[in-house]
């Protein structure tokens, strides 16, 4: 669409006439209370405008971000490698990408498992990510 309006209710809502005659589609953030839904609109329009070229600095970064493969992310690492006794995985500091590859996806199959399991519903899956989370859910059984 070339333009949105967004309504946003306070407290209790707004008045159902709007929401029969002129609202095409109704957003949920999610299942929690906000005051007002200013805060719903703000989220909604960022989540909107970074797809828009030339509002983030890469513009393949929308298509690699979190959640575009449909699962969570995996962890992210900064410097220094050593954060008080906290190393950066070996694996990230290896320079192998393969590996790097396959242990972000690992990372972001075994995080969704945890956080968000229904994700995982009717999502195909390779073999030896179905084997991945198998070795998951063993673990977690003992």
């Amino acid at each position: 669409m070339e333009h949105i309006v967004l309504v946003c209710g306070h407290y209790e809502g707004y008045d159902e006439r709007i929401r029969e005659f002129l609202v095409d589609e109704e957003i949920s953030i999610g299942d929690y209370v906000l005051t007002g839904g200013e805060l719903g609109a703000m989220v909604v329009t960022d989540s909107v405008v970074r797809l828009l070229p030339g509002v983030l600095g890469n513009e393949q970064s929308a298509e690699h971000d979190s959640f575009s493969t449909g699962l969570l992310e995996h962890p992210h690492y900064t410097r220094p490698a050593d954060f008080r006794g906290m190393p950066v995985p070996d694996v990230l500091l290896s320079g192998h990408h393969e590996r790097i590859e396959e242990w972000r996806r690992k990372e972001s199959l075994k995080r969704t498992w945890e956080r968000r399991p229904d994700l995982l519903k009717g999502k195909q899956l390779e073999d030896k990510e179905k084997k991945w989370l198998r070795e998951l859910s063993q673990k977690n059984e003992k």
